[in-house]
């Protein structure tokens, strides 16, 4: 690859275009390869966030994964790898006589080495009524490719509850079953004859559809979609055949398309993909490999080949990371056999190669039992295995994809292929897998790497997993790993207790961790690391979690360090989508004063804030704020931080309680100040939203809060806890009811310091307390039935007393970087005023 030109410290510029899964595991190798030494890293990405696992949005959209879950990369590893990510900035053009891309807002980056990893998106057939003149897809219609989108259906499954998925693939068939445990009824409408049809024969689509039926999803099969209905909101969807369904949502799931706009409009050969060589060089439109450009994942055609699943686009990584970094230059791809092991809708699906025979003297074995929801068939041709399918049992998948990945030869009796190569024992069937089979799919794992790891002396199951990726993907192969594992090490497998570790670094769980930090007087990251952590080994992923512990534990006494922090807590802000922060004054208990306003209006002005904004919680959100103008902005405003960053206590919402409603039964404005005072800014595993309401109307939302308070009748006041309305939706457990304020700030700091003590990190109310159940947490919070109640109310106000204004540190930064910008920012749309 020639080399366009060198600065100072001797590395080339590497452009990447695409964060996504393909364009971020790009990087990973190129990093691990010792890329950084060799490349100035700049990275595109339309998605305003890190990089993400696309696989795990169903997960999201079901409730089975929070978002935070399925990030693969943080923004704070971009920044800890000194990569420049241009988080949601579009590129539009490629510049290849001047080496530059161009992007929407207007910047050229120069490069020696262009990867396109821009991935494909989702594919909407043009029917009427779907799209709105002027103002894009109608604003029930959906599409379910990205976190934005899957966010979107959350929200208006909130209000909807009837749904049609146009599209009975498998992304089809996860949005239909995620909506549905929204509460949505759900239609499925499919244009073939049978679901999944590009893996799976009729049969196999007839077995699948009954066990989707049986989940009380409705599938319609061989329809059309040729209308969407409603004027302001959708009312149904009208098929060919002149039926109408009616529903309030569609989504729509047809399948996907390369992106490849891009390349093609600077000079690149397109067809269903960008067209590459062996090398995963783009050939341009005469057919020419470029030197200097290159493409990975589902934007690219390989060999006529475009490929929509995760295996081959790591394997593409890895081979485009050999020749990029010279540690192989003679590395190619030869694309991928794919073998495909879902669960759709619940149901075990996998499938690999042809689904049905394609010459006359193709073997084709079948066992169908539909009543069961059990298929299964394989397709023979000269004795090895070209095709299988499985629908309801997975249990014999790993033979069947050894033999398919292998093409070993098979047993000429072909109905032993559905029994003999199964009914083995687990651990013989594991034992005769060759080292080269691929036990990991979407990591591209062999049985030979994990046997390495384990024989390198990681014998735990989630050691394994960390040290070779398998397993990290969707999850499905978690199974078969395990029993490699066991495999390899002989029996000597250690049972793996890090499940229960607070934080994956060091390891004890959170009970044990707290009495050692405790008994050794640990008060620092650094010094838990160097005390608890195998070999003393600093693990990144652990900071966090032990900089809250040791703050919650130790108060002012803690030793502060900053690569502990993320960078909202570092900077006492809240990063946002283009870089810039957010800055929301404290208004305790949502009460603020015409002097209060005349300033943060003052403050908009001097600094041209692009945008405020009222928050849910009774507060106001100054957005569009330069990190380097944050210690000005604080100093102008002169009022408290009002903890809108961290995984901390945050706010207390009230209603206007006794002194100006008429249904009012106590002060809950007064009583809401007082807690937000006395809380204020504690650190907790995870954010605590508070509210207290001045009777059962229920005017903030207390019944959905990690603490709630009512007042009712005679003068008294119940406590809520473990509410949510966010991401996940709870009505909280009634913990007690007590007589007096006084009483509410007790229990209220008691529960909350319980909390913060037994909680695993990330781990919010919603979740710890029916995890403890609500019973235990009542017997020890309200009837100390455990006798620890002084020992927490004595822990809560060494942490009250030891608060600090975080903003403080305008006139004395922690450290000299503390307030330098570092990513680049982007123009964000203004938010019309009306």
């Amino acid at each position: 690859m020639a080399r366009r030109r060198r600065d100072d410290d001797g590395r080339r510029d590497l452009v990447v275009v695409g964060n996504g899964m393909a364009g971020a595991r790009t990087v990973e190798e190129i990093l691990e390869r010792g890329g950084a030494e060799q490349f100035r890293i700049t990275m595109f990405g339309e998605e305003p966030y890190g990089n993400y696992n696309r696989i795990m949005l169903s997960n999201v959209l079901a409730g089975l994964e929070s978002e935070d879950a399925i990030f693969l990369n943080s923004m704070a590893w971009y920044e800890e790898n000194a990569i420049t990510l241009h988080a949601g900035v579009r590129v539009a053009r490629i510049d290849r006589h001047a080496r530059t891309v161009r992007a929407v807002d207007g910047s050229r980056t120069p490069y020696d080495a262009l990867v396109l990893a821009t991935g494909s998106s989702a594919f909407v057939p043009d029917i009427p009524g779907m799209r709105t003149a002027g103002r894009g897809f109608h604003q029930g219609v959906f599409r379910f490719r990205t976190l934005d989108d899957t966010r979107a259906m959350i929200r208006y499954a909130r209000t909807h509850k009837q749904a049609v998925v146009i599209g009975g693939g498998l992304l089809g068939l996860e949005a239909a079953r995620g909506l549905q445990t929204h509460g949505v009824d759900v239609t499925v409408v499919h244009g073939p004859g049978h679901l999944m049809n590009q893996q799976l024969d009729a049969a196999g689509g007839y077995v699948l559809r009954r066990g989707v039926e049986a989940l009380g999803i409705s599938v319609v099969t061989s329809a059309r979609t040729v209308r969407v209905l409603g004027e302001d909101e959708v009312t149904g969807v009208q098929l060919a055949d002149g039926r109408v369904l009616p529903c309030d949502i569609v989504v729509v799931a047809a399948g996907i398309r390369a992106n490849s706009s891009i390349a093609a409009a600077s000079g690149f050969l397109v067809e269903r993909g960008i067209v590459v060589d062996d090398q995963m060089h783009a050939l341009d439109d005469q057919g020419t490999p470029d030197p200097t450009v290159f493409a990975v994942g589902e934007c690219v055609q390989h060999r006529d080949q475009v490929y929509g699943l995760v295996a081959p686009l790591w394997e593409q990584a890895r081979v485009l990371a050999d020749v990029l970094t010279g540690t192989d230059p003679s590395a190619q791809y030869h694309g991928s056999r794919t073998a495909t092991k879902l669960k759709v809708a619940g149901i075990d699906v996998a499938s690999m190669g042809t689904t049905a025979p394609e010459r006359p003297d193709d073997d084709h074995i079948v066992i169908s039992e539909p009543r069961r929801g059990l298929y299964k068939s394989v397709v023979v041709r000269d004795d090895r295995l070209v095709g299988a399918t499985l629908v309801g049992d997975l249990e014999k998948v790993a033979p069947l994809i050894q033999a398919f990945d292998r093409g070993s030869p098979l047993p000429e009796d072909r109905i032993a292929l559905l029994f003999d190569l199964g009914t083995a024992p687990a651990e013989v069937g594991v034992a005769e897998l060759p080292d080269e089979t691929t036990v990991c799919n979407c990591n591209g794992v062999s049985k030979g790497t994990i046997a390495a790891c384990v024989r390198g002396g990681v014998v735990s199951l989630t050691g394994v997993m960390d040290a070779t990726r398998a397993g990290k993907g969707c999850g499905s192969c978690k199974t078969l790993v395990g029993q490699v594992v066991e495999w390899a090490a002989d029996g000597a497998v250690e049972i793996d207790e890090s499940a229960s570790w607070y934080v994956p670094g060091v390891p004890y769980p959170k009970a044990e961790l707290v009495a050692l930090i405790r008994e050794q007087g640990l008060r620092s990251v650094s010094a838990v690391f160097a005390a608890l952590a195998p070999g003393g080994v600093e693990d990144a992923r652990s900071k966090m979690g032990l900089t809250s512990l040791l703050r919650t534990l130790w108060g002012a006494e803690v030793v502060d360090e900053r690569d502990g922090r993320f960078i909202n807590d570092r900077v006492h802000a809240n990063i946002q989508r283009d870089g810039t922060f957010s800055v929301v004054p404290q208004m305790k208990g949502g009460v603020t004063s015409s002097d209060q306003l005349r300033r943060i209006a003052d403050v908009a002005d001097k600094h041209a804030i692009p945008l405020i904004k009222l928050t849910g919680g009774q507060r106001i959100d100054l957005l569009g704020v330069r990190k380097e103008d944050l210690p000005q902005v604080w100093a102008d405003l002169d009022m408290p931080s009002g903890y809108a960053y961290g995984k901390s206590f945050r706010t207390v919402k009230t209603c206007v309680g006794s002194d100006f409603c008429r249904f009012g039964l106590g002060d809950s404005t007064a009583l809401g100040i007082a807690i937000e005072t006395r809380y204020q800014g504690l650190e907790s595993p995870a954010k605590l939203k508070l509210a207290v309401s001045g009777c059962p109307r229920n005017c903030a939302e207390s019944y959905v809060k990690d603490v709630g308070v009512v007042a009712v009748d005679g003068g008294r006041w119940e406590i809520w806890v473990g509410g949510a309305a966010g991401a996940h939706i709870r009505k909280g457990d009634l913990l007690t009811t007590v007589d007096t304020p006084q009483e509410v700030m007790t229990l209220t700091g008691r529960f909350i310091q319980y909390y913060r003590e037994t909680a695993n990190w990330l781990e919010r109310t919603y979740a710890w307390v029916p995890r403890l159940g609500i019973e235990h947490v009542r017997a020890v919070v309200v009837d100390d039935s455990e006798g620890i109640a002084a020992a927490l109310d004595a822990a809560v106000q060494a942490s009250v007393d030891a608060y600090r204004d975080p903003w403080q540190e305008r006139d004395d930064p922690a450290e000299p970087g503390q307030f330098r910008t570092a990513l680049p920012l982007t123009v964000l749309p203004q938010v019309p005023v009306r």
